[in-house]
């Protein structure tokens, strides 16, 4: 355990080993509250995941990241549900980790590793999250929204099925749903190969700096595409599939949905 970590919180401490070699904090109380405080290097990532809750980041005022998380469930006992911190090599990543399925165990690990699974648990994992500048912002849920509160000052990822993706940074991102809307404002044009911004039942729209270059793809089956910008269009015009290039081009942004509209506005 590396000594700039820490734990705030009253609930019991439980610290071992996770699979995955980093460590592992777990926290768990009848009154469902837990907090985290720790130092996350700039460039790397603080990564929350969940199941079943909304995710909420907003700036840090230090260089801390503080993660907080609140449990409530109807039916389901709340203290069955544990958060789990796991330290590695590329930052950290917080957990919601529900009850075990199928005699299959569930655990924490970073980005597509781990497993998340649950059945017929309505615990719900509500977390909100500081992020200092520099540290990279990555949220993952299934069902609730996933928003930036104020503008985050590095790079964003979110991910999740049933809500909105929404987030403002100072730098650029990409977002995924399924059924939801995603709403993006970027400060920097700046990013290495491709941005996607995709989801089923919902409409997209991205704010991006004037002095943007970038190949757009873009499309949608019930719904239009509209943009801010002087584009250069590349094969046959359509009002639900778009092909063609802003400013110099170079880099490549992709924007998909299904039942929504595709809305590109300059900053």
């Amino acid at each position: 355990m590396r000594s700039h970590y820490r734990v705030a919180t009253a609930a019991v401490l439980l610290i071992g080993l996770s699979p995955a070699g980093g460590s592992v904090l777990s926290a768990q109380r009848a009154t469902d509250a837990f907090e985290w405080r720790g130092t996350v290097l700039q460039g790397s990532a603080i990564e929350i995941k969940g199941v079943n809750g909304e995710v909420t980041a907003e700036p840090s005022s230090g260089p801390e990241v503080e993660v907080t998380a609140v449990k409530t469930g109807r039916r389901s006992d709340p203290s069955g549900v544990r958060i789990e911190v796991v330290t590695h090599g590329d930052g950290v990543t917080v957990c919601a980790v529900y009850p075990d399925v199928d005699g299959r165990p569930n655990e924490c690990r970073p980005g597509d590793g781990g497993r998340m699974s649950t059945r017929d648990n309505d615990v719900n994992v509500a977390f909100t999250v500081k992020v200092p500048a520099g540290v990279r912002f990555v949220g993952r849920t299934v069902n609730g929204d996933i928003k930036t509160r104020g503008a985050l000052a590095g790079p964003v990822s979110l991910r999740t099925v049933n809500g909105d993706a929404e987030f403002s940074t100072t730098g650029h991102g990409d977002a995924t749903t399924v059924n939801g809307s995603v709403r993006a404002a970027l400060g920097s044009a700046l990013w290495q190969g491709t941005l996607s911004f995709e989801t089923v039942n919902g409409s997209i729209t991205v704010d991006l700096p004037a002095g943007l270059s970038t190949d757009v793809r873009a499309s949608t089956v019930n719904g239009d595409i509209s943009t801010d910008f002087p584009l250069t269009v590349t094969g046959r015009v359509s009002r639900r599939s778009l092909t063609g290039t802003i400013g110099g081009g170079g880099r490549i942004l992709e924007l998909d949905t299904v039942n929504g509209s595709v809305q590109l506005n300059r900053r």
